[in-house]
């Protein structure tokens, strides 16, 4: 209910603001503009086209374009980052957590890069720039280095009255950190045991040193699946040494889950998870004509397999009719394992001791699925020739459909298997090439297999 309440001011927003652009009336947009957090500024960014982003986008308060552009999809982002100039960018980033700042800069060329970095003060540019070092995708790109570190010999009281100097403390923050003078991690402390004991309770008496730590170099996906298997707010990230450099707070992590889930789901159809839903089409119509021209080749290969059987085709016409019935099944049953396969591997599910068993089981299945689904089109293709007294051995051509169905079944399912662990092993992102590889398998296994038992029998 909340979420369907949501989806409707949402609307009631965009139809505000269109109402009030098209009236020419801007004042009502700006108010609105004021009343809207960041997050949701951006979000009715992306929902606007590209004409109506722009105004909005000149309508919105300076002070707060920094807080938008952290909110935005990176391909919008970049449209509006490369509209402003180098000191209006660095003002725009001043204010916001250095994670937020590496991940904006990160998509930058390096020459804009350094004129925003030069722009910035002292402090912030030396942590920003040692962030920067780590690869994007990994615990030190997603770190932010606003962590609160306190000494193990002190008190409850100590911390508490430094607390109240410091004034505020960091987003997400639900414990300190107990490092030594070397900053090396000695464990950590719940704000809760902070607020509860006693104040003359000295910190090594309730320091939980059995924290769970971030290797700096982690991948950020295995820093998500830590994050939703011990169900953390928030971790410290380690170097080699164990030094304590930052932390990652599950807003961060939110975001990788988000991008994960997104590039599977967009990948599938070939396109790129940041792809802009208004964006300008000729740049879309680009993006999406090569992903056409490869599946082209793909539906190429399969017309000539076809093509090697012409004259069993004209001979047995009724062929033609089940052609597309054997790929599309083989073709389904491949896709329902690579799904599954290339999610087990997403959340660590998969890995050398266990694929062996996961092959065996899919093999089994497909098995299985094969013998059921052979019978039920082989009785079903005896029914029909028989009914329409094709002339031609009705048995011979039950045979044929039920023996492609169960091998292409087969073949589908071990290849949904097979390539997203093959692939990986070469470096290549399964949710973007098993699909395509997976269709031409089974397309041209499936034409193979049909066609050649029918020249087998009829030939």
């Amino acid at each position: 209910m909340a979420e369907t309440q949501a989806t409707q001011t949402r609307q009631e927003q965009l139809q505000l603001l269109n109402n009030a652009l098209d009236s020419g009336h801007l004042i009502p947009v700006r108010n609105l503009l004021e009343e809207l957090r960041s997050a949701d500024i951006a979000h009715l960014l992306e929902s606007t086209p590209p004409r109506v982003r722009n105004v909005i986008w000149q309508l919105l308060d300076k002070e707060r374009e920094g807080d938008v552009l952290q909110h935005l999809n990176d391909e919008i982002r970049q449209s509006f980052i490369e509209q402003m100039q180098p000191q209006e960018l660095a003002n725009a980033l001043a204010d916001l957590d250095t994670d937020d700042v590496v991940d904006i800069l990160g998509d930058l060329s390096q020459n804009i890069s350094n004129q925003v970095l030069r722009l910035l003060d002292e402090q912030n540019r030396a942590q920003i720039e040692h962030a920067l070092s780590y690869p994007e995708d990994s615990a030190g790109g997603l770190m932010n280095i606003d962590t609160i570190m306190i000494r193990p010999r002190v008190s409850v009281e100590v911390v508490l009255r430094y607390l109240r100097i410091r004034g505020n403390m960091p987003p997400n923050t639900d414990h300190l950190y107990v490092v030594d003078s070397r900053d090396v991690l000695i464990g950590s402390v719940p704000i809760s045991s902070i607020l509860t004991c006693d104040p003359d309770t000295p910190i090594t008496q309730i320091v939980d040193k059995e924290t769970f730590t971030i290797p700096v170099e982690m991948p950020e996906t295995e820093v998500a699946q830590i994050f939703e298997r011990h169900d953390l707010v928030s971790a410290p990230v380690l170097d080699e040494n164990g030094r304590l450099l930052g932390r990652i707070t599950i807003d961060d992590v939110v975001d990788v889950i988000r991008e994960e889930a997104d590039h599977s789901l967009m990948s599938m159809a070939g396109l790129d998870e940041l792809e802009d839903t208004f964006g300008k089409v000729a740049a879309t119509a680009k993006k999406r004509a090569i992903w056409l021209g490869i599946n082209l080749l793909t539906v190429i290969l399969a017309a000539l397999v076809i093509g090697l059987f012409e004259k069993t085709i004209a001979q047995v016409t009724l062929l033609a009719v089940l052609l597309p019935i054997v790929p599309s099944m083989g073709g389904i049953a491949g896709t329902q394992t690579l799904t599954l396969v290339i999610r087990g591997m997403s959340l660590g599910h998969i890995g050398e001791g266990n694929k062996g068993y996961l092959l065996k089981k899919e093999l089994a299945v497909s098995i299985i699925n094969g013998v059921l689904w052979a019978l039920v089109i082989a009785a079903l293709v005896y029914g029909y020739s028989y009914y329409k007294d094709s002339g031609i051995n009705h048995l011979h051509l039950a045979i044929t459909i039920g023996g492609a169905m169960l091998f292409n079944l087969v073949t589908g399912v071990v290849s949904g298997a097979v390539l997203p662990l093959f692939l990986k092993k070469i470096n290549i992102d399964p949710a973007i090439a098993g699909g395509v590889v997976l269709t031409t398998v089974t397309d041209v296994a499936g034409f193979f297999a049909l066609l050649g038992l029918a020249t087998l029998f009829f030939g």
